[in-house]
């Protein structure tokens, strides 16, 4: 398994920073990771290590505001300027695997990217895998803090605020919990036009699931207070084509750092497998 770092520049100037994980052997396909709200891509190396053992290069960038990348924390100027931060990620992946086929792989936030981008843009990737994705909040925000959202988020866009996530909520292993408390590269901050827009478009998605148009893998730990599991149901639900729903039992939002996390990204590679043969 052999790091690398990864630099690229967004349309609007901003410099975005990344890992690739390359397997040893021969290249079966790449995985896109888009990461969650708050976090980066170095907390995904264990994921990256188990992929690269199937012969899957992982390749991902932090997102603008996030990790290592430029622009002020939690935010971004449009909810679509992601989507063209992933167009950015896709070229990278085709300029270094240009005969492997792609996946696009994301949690939380970025599993909510991951839905989103296929339907708003041409995406010529084998498959989807969205890891507890935020379509819906497991819990009812403060009413208060909604409401500013929605005041400031034309009038005041960058206007930022504590994302109240519940640290312990993450994982029932409080060794990521400490570490996810100690890392210097994850923030807690949500601007108005990101938090408002990821609760617009996550009911965007429900409201247009029957036009998801790629085989998709969908999955969240049944007890996750962060990004509701009957959401996904809804969501899986309502896709018409090649749609697998996995609810897992007793688990929390980051499915992939639980005690369990050997059987989760088994499944998940099992399934990446069967759409990149």
């Amino acid at each position: 398994m052999a790091e690398t770092q990864v630099t690229a520049k967004t349309k609007d100037g901003l410099t975005l920073a990344g890992l690739e994980w390359r397997p040893a052997g021969e290249v079966r396909g790449v995985v896109c990771l888009i990461h969650g709200l708050g976090e980066h891509v170095g907390r995904y190396p264990h994921v990256a290590a188990v992929l690269n053992q199937a012969g899957f290069a992982v390749i991902g960038l932090d997102l603008r505001g996030h990790g290592r990348s430029e622009g002020p924390r939690g935010f971004t100027p449009n909810y679509d300027a992601y989507l063209d931060d992933m167009e950015i990620l896709l070229g990278e992946a085709r300029s270094r695997y240009p005969r492997a086929p792609i996946v696009l792989y994301g949690h939380s936030l970025g599993g909510n990217l991951v839905l989103y981008y296929p339907m708003r843009r041409k995406a010529a990737v084998a498959g989807v895998v969205a890891s507890s994705p935020q379509l819906r909040l497991a819990f009812k925000p403060p009413a208060w803090k909604t409401t500013m959202g929605r005041l400031m988020f034309n009038v005041w866009p960058g206007f930022n605020m504590p994302s109240g996530l519940e640290q312990a909520a993450l994982s029932r292993d409080m060794e990521v919990v400490r570490a996810y408390a100690a890392d210097p590269l994850v923030h807690d901050r949500v601007s108005a036009r990101l938090g408002i827009g990821l609760i617009d478009i996550g009911q965007w998605l429900l409201d247009h699931a029957s036009e998801f148009p790629l085989p998709l893998l969908v999955y969240n730990g049944s007890q996750d207070r962060l990004a509701s599991a009957d959401a996904a149901r809804e969501f899986a639900a309502k896709v018409p084509g090649d749609c697998t729903l996995k609810i897992w039992d007793g688990l929390y939002h980051e499915t992939h750092n639980e005690p369990e996390k050997a059987e989760v990204l088994g499944f998940m590679i099992q399934w990446i497998k069967a759409h990149t043969s």
